[in-house]
């Protein structure tokens, strides 16, 4: 690669289902959606590629799928566009809707492709009946497979669970978890990664892991807001994409926010959060027995 390369960066659409009344949509994510997509097709120089990174949907069910994949083909945006799944999506919607996918509709949905000379791999880290993230053990083997093609070129990971920052298992529900986060440490170690991109946490942070930038962004639903995270999570009007720029001296990441009154959307505590997490275990279990 010698001429930089310009790519966006999606995440957390939680696009809903128009038919259906949704008291856990605290925006008009479609509305939100294509105002973005409108700024997208303006962008000079055009874009190469755009990838959302996970929760692509709120409920993960078809008729979600199927607006988002209308708002795609309204917008004709002739832009190559690669897809992760996070924990609001699920599989069988996805695979059905998007990807007209009958079979092996259980199976992560982890694919690759080269663009321009960028190696872009995306990971599956979603997991049933957990907020935060995961892997399961046939996605290492694939990963390292993936790793090993393309050596010569920069590598470009998107999966919506950051990886873990450090060892507080408190905060296992905002990443990937520890052991599957050191897991993925030992196997990037030496590797020509440009960077990771992630979604999940509603709000734009970028760390230095290990020496490979992590970019997280808002995303297109709401926005946490940082002051508050030392009580709970309190969500206000906000949205933001990403326009990325890989050259030779690395990754570069502008924030491109929407305009907003950040009013206040919705808001829970710590407290609320244990019970959501007891709520998804419970039903997890349930599901195991039936």
């Amino acid at each position: 690669m010698t001429a930089p390369l310009t790519f966006v960066h999606l995440t957390d659409l939680h696009i809903g289902n128009p038919t259906v009344t949704d008291d856990h949509l605290y925006s008009d994510t479609s509305a939100t959606l294509r105002a973005i997509i409108a700024e997208i097709k303006r962008l000079t120089p055009k874009p190469h590629f755009i990838v959302a990174s996970g929760d692509l949907t709120n409920r993960g069910d078809i008729g979600s799928y199927e607006e988002l994949k209308h708002i795609l083909a309204e917008a004709e945006l002739d832009i190559p566009m690669l897809f992760a799944l996070g924990n609001h999506d699920k599989r069988e919607g996805f695979y059905r809707a998007m990807l007209g996918r009958t079979s092996d509709i259980a199976a992560p949905y982890d694919h690759a492709a080269v663009i321009d000379g960028i190696h872009i791999i995306i990971l599956d880290s979603s997991a049933p009946y957990k907020v935060g993230g995961s892997f399961e053990e046939s996605q290492f083997a694939w990963l390292e497979d993936e790793l090993n093609r393309h050596v010569d070129l920069p590598k470009l990971l998107v999966m919506h669970h950051a990886p873990a920052l450090d060892s507080d298992p408190d905060l296992e529900w905002e990443a990937l978890s520890i052991i599957d986060t050191e897991r993925l440490r030992v196997l990037l170690a030496g590797r020509n990664v440009v960077g990771i991109l992630s979604g999940h946490i509603h709000y734009d942070r970028v760390s230095n892991w290990y020496g490979i930038p992590v970019v997280v962004g808002i995303g297109q639903h709401a926005a946490t807001d940082v002051l508050y995270l030392n009580e709970g999570i309190r969500m206000l009007a906000g949205a933001s994409f990403a326009i990325g720029t890989i050259r030779q001296s690395g990754l570069t990441i502008s924030f491109a926010p929407q305009p907003s009154d950040r009013r206040e959307l919705h808001c829970f505590t710590f407290a609320d959060m244990a019970e959501i997490l007891k709520k998804y275990e419970s039903q997890a279990a349930l599901d195991a027995v039936e």
